[in-house]
């Protein structure tokens, strides 16, 4: 979460990472997945700051968004 945030203040400074309500429901470590909740009016803003990131701590990383949805329960029906 910390390459997150960072990502994210680098890109919209103080004040973009403080109007993201950012939340981390599950990570798993075998499939290097992780379930994030957003509110819907910054998604854009997420979407773009994982893009950006290229380094999860010492090594190479690449993000990826593979599904989004309105609701957590959805979201585990859809996966």
């Amino acid at each position: 979460m910390d390459t997150v945030w960072k990502s994210i203040s680098k890109l919209y400074g103080e004040h973009g990472a403080s109007t993201v309500n950012l939340n981390l429901i599950s990570f798993n470590d075998e499939e290097k997945s992780a379930i994030l909740r957003v509110g819907h009016t910054s998604l854009e803003l997420l979407k773009t700051a994982l893009a950006s990131i290229t380094k999860v701590g010492d090594k190479s990383a690449a993000v990826h968004v593979l599904r989004v949805s309105g609701t957590i329960k959805a979201l585990h029906r859809k996966l």
